[in-house]
């Protein structure tokens, strides 16, 4: 579904990643985890092409990406849909209009039927109740979850998550955890996400990548990532306290 081929970037003159290679399968969940500066955000942005790479190549499905003539790009980002660290909703705007509006940009649907198709987006992600309040008016995890919907209007068959548990206290990031986990039993898409957060990434995660200094470390299943020997690795476990005891112990 996604390939990367030898992807390398430098940017203000830094080299922020360094030939990283790796595929993702459909209805895969693949979770890039490393410390800030690592390369990881500048990933997505390859894979939906708002960056091109230096060299290297990307590929989703049949359409090589960092080749695409900009008359192209439309198209091909259709097939993502994209979850952002802050939600980008928009404050003036209730949360119905916010996820109901790529579909009154993008396309000639009636309003009864854009109307129908937020609705049932936000039931999906639990916000049923919600859809005529302001965004301001939403805990961050609630936020999250209408991002998310907003994200899934268009019927992605890919979606890139960026921090989604950043800035939630624990009830709220697992409740995005179990979120992510449903999108891909329930929609089988396919799922790309950034984190810092380990306990999510090792929960959600088909597989773990760790990017560090602009390279692929390691790339497993969860219940092999706690067990690498490699010492980048071991010291990024150790500093969340992680340890092989835990829901990742199943294999997924």
């Amino acid at each position: 579904m996604i390939r990367l081929e030898k992807v390398s970037k430098r940017l203000m003159g830094r080299k922020v990643l360094e030939g990283v290679s790796f595929e993702v399968g459909k209805g895969e969940t693949l979770v890039i985890v490393g410390p800030s500066g690592a390369g990881k955000s500048v990933t997505l942005k390859h894979i939906i092409c708002l960056l091109r790479p230096d060299a290297g190549s990307i590929i989703v499905g049949d359409d090589v990406v960092s080749e695409a003539p900009q008359r192209e790009l439309e198209r091909i980002r259709r097939r993502f849909g994209v979850l952002f660290q802050s939600s980008a909703l928009l404050e003036w705007l209730t949360v119905q209009e916010n996820v109901a509006l790529p579909l009154r940009e993008k396309t000639k649907m009636s309003d009864e039927a854009i109307i129908e198709a937020a609705r049932n987006k936000l039931a999906l992600v639990g916000l049923a109740e919600h859809g005529g309040k302001r965004p301001s008016e939403l805990s961050g995890g609630m936020r999250k979850r209408a991002g998310l919907a907003r994200a899934l209007i268009e019927e992605p068959e890919i979606v890139l998550y960026d921090e989604p548990t950043a800035g939630l206290d624990p009830v709220s990031a697992r409740s995005i955890d179990a979120l992510i986990a449903k999108m891909r039993v329930e929609l089988g898409v396919t799922s790309v996400v950034v984190t810092h957060d380990l306990h999510s990434a090792l929960t959600i995660g088909s597989r773990i990548a760790m990017l560090y200094e602009g390279r692929i470390l390691e790339i497993s299943k969860p219940k092999d990532f706690i067990r690498s020997q490699n010492e980048v690795v071991r010291g990024f476990l150790d500093s969340q306290f992680i340890t092989t005891r835990g829901p990742w112990e199943v294999a997924l």
